[in-house]
């Protein structure tokens, strides 16, 4: 009959107790090579492997990180979430991906999970309902960090982990008034966002400061569907001269060009097109659409080092910006 896997059965068959097993496999120097050498190969033979749970509760904490993110459709969580992994595995730590759905209740579910699995930090995008903070101050007093990044709470006494939204809103404002367009459709996300909060105020200042008779229209979409149905019901009425179309994310890019492709017009002859963006929808299209580049990768790497400072010791709160830089395409 096979032997169940458990310091247990090693224990009996070599009979010893299980704490000599216990040591044995950790390579303690109270015990004897020779029963090191007994309990490891018996180890090999029945192929155990330690519960992972029971780890967990002995030393209060796992080698997981939580990743918690809206969507996994966005490009720039997917660059986010593979900067993540890739300094996780140098430093032996996994990551397990969460998905909330924007929904504040499976948020809400997510983080007892993390804590049931005694997660070693969580990294959390919120959803746009997420108000209530208590949940993640609980966590943090259980000794679990929570880096909050892109999508972040208006609570000052966290860490978050931004990209430079105003520079990018600034950056995509200044080339517009650069090339001379005339009139505007700027396109934002969920008017509770915080990300969209700043954006639309560092844009719309930026455009009025320097030019305080340009037309801009604003228009909030919380999906790429619904950024497709606003832009085509706007569109129909005709282009207006020196018309350019803003973008302030990936998400709404995706659902403008879809419009405007419906529509049969093109960029830059018929309109002009300029985005934030992570980089990889601009570069789908020819020509390539301008974009002020917010960096998901560059994103993973600030914040991973973050949760490790934390993991280490570091009890102040620290808000990191990572700066836009303009990238030029064809579309303006």
């Amino acid at each position: 009959m096979r032997l169940n896997p458990t310091l247990k059965k090693i224990a009996e068959k070599l009979n010893v107790s299980i704490s000599t097993v216990s040591r044995a496999l950790k390579d303690h120097p109270d015990i004897s090579p020779e029963t090191k050498r007994k309990v490891n190969e018996l180890a090999k033979l029945i192929e155990y492997d330690p519960n992972p749970y029971a780890v967990n509760l002995r030393t209060h904490s796992s080698k997981e990180f939580a990743i918690v993110v809206p969507s996994l459709s966005n490009y720039f969580y997917h660059s986010f979430i593979s900067s993540i992994e890739e300094d996780a595995r140098i430093y032996g730590y996994s990551v397990i991906i969460y998905r909330s759905s924007n929904d504040p209740a499976i948020e809400l579910e997510i983080l007892k999970s993390c804590r049931h699995k005694r997660v070693s930090g969580i990294f959390i995008a919120i959803t746009a309902q997420t108000k209530d903070m208590e949940p993640f101050l609980k966590l943090d007093v259980q000794g679990i960090p929570v880096i909050f990044f892109d999508k972040v709470p208006n609570y000052e006494s966290c860490n978050k982990i931004c990209v430079g939204d105003a520079h990018a809103a600034e950056l995509a404002a200044g080339e517009i008034l650069k090339k001379g367009k005339k009139n505007i459709m700027a396109i934002f996300g969920d008017r509770n966002m915080s990300i969209t909060k700043t954006r639309l105020e560092r844009f719309t200042a930026c455009i009025y400061d320097r030019d305080p008779d340009i037309s801009l229209e604003i228009i909030h979409a919380s999906s790429s569907e619904e950024t497709e149905k606003k832009v085509l019901k706007a569109l129909s009425t005709g282009i207006k001269k020196e018309f350019v179309v803003f973008c302030m994310s990936d998400e709404i890019l995706a659902g403008a060009m879809k419009a405007i492709q419906r529509i049969g017009v093109k960029a830059p002859e018929d309109l002009g097109v300029i985005a934030i963006s992570d980089g990889m929808i601009p570069q789908i299209f020819y020509p390539e659409i301008t974009y002020a580049e917010t960096s998901g990768f560059k994103l993973g790497k600030l914040a991973f080092s973050r949760m490790m400072k934390c993991i280490a010791g570091s009890s102040f709160v620290q808000t990191i910006i990572d700066e836009s830089i303009l990238v030029p395409g064809g579309s303006l």
